[in-house]
C-alpha cells in the first residue's frame, strides 16, 4: 500500500480491515491449547484400556480403539484448521524448507481446505457410526436412524462442495485461456 493511500480515509479503513485478519490468532493458538486437551484425552483413554485389558470384552476393547482413532481423526481436523486456516487468512507460515512441511500445505487455500474438512468430518462420523452398529444393542433405533441421517448429510453435503469447487476450478481454467 503506497504511502498517499494510507493516508486517505479509504486507504485507513482497509489497512484496518487487513489488520483485523490478526484476530483470528488467539482462536488459532485456542484451538492448539485444545489439541493439547485431545493428546490428553487419548493418554488418558489408552491408559485405561491397557490398564483394563484382561477384563475388557473384545467389543469393549474395539469400542475403544475406535474412540481413540475418533480422537486422532477430530485431532487432525484441529491440525487442518490450524495450519490450513492460519496460512490461508492470517499470514504465510513460511515452513517451504522444512523437512516435515505437510504436503498439502503448499497448495492450500479456502476451497482446498473446505474440502479437507468435509472429507474429515465425514471420517469421523464413519467411526462414530461404525460404534453406533456395534453397539446398536444397547442404543434406541430412532437414535441410530439420526446418526445414520446425519452421516448421509454429511456425504451429500461434500458431494456439492466437491463439485461446487470443480465448478470453480473449470470457470476458472476457461477464464484463464
Amino acid at each position: 500500500m503506497s504511502a498517499d493511500f494510507a493516508r486517505t480515509p479509504k486507504g485507513r479503513l482497509a489497512g484496518v480491515i487487513f489488520w483485523s485478519r490478526w484476530l483470528l490468532l488467539p482462536i488459532y493458538l485456542g484451538l492448539i491449547v485444545v489439541q493439547g486437551v485431545y493428546a490428553w484425552k487419548f493418554l488418558s483413554q489408552l491408559y485405561k484400556l491397557l490398564a483394563n485389558l484382561t477384563s475388557l470384552t473384545e467389543i469393549e476393547i474395539m469400542l475403544t480403539v475406535l474412540g481413540l482413532i475418533d480422537v486422532v481423526m477430530i485431532a487432525n481436523l484441529l491440525l487442518m484448521v490450524t495450519v490450513g486456516g492460519y496460512e490461508t487468512f492470517v499470514s504465510r507460515l513460511r515452513v517451504e524448507q522444512h523437512p516435515d512441511q505437510p504436503e498439502w500445505l503448499d497448495h492450500v487455500n479456502a476451497s482446498v481446505l473446505k474440502v479437507k474438512l468435509s472429507m474429515a468430518i465425514i471420517s469421523i462420523s464413519s467411526i462414530h457410526l461404525l460404534q453406533t452398529f456395534i453397539n446398536a444393542g444397547q442404543l434406541p433405533e430412532h437414535t441410530i436412524k439420526w446418526q445414520l441421517f446425519l452421516h448421509l448429510a454429511f456425504l451429500v453435503s461434500a458431494a456439492v462442495i466437491a463439485y461446487t469447487d470443480k465448478l470453480l476450478h473449470v470457470a476458472h481454467a476457461k477464464a484463464s485461456h
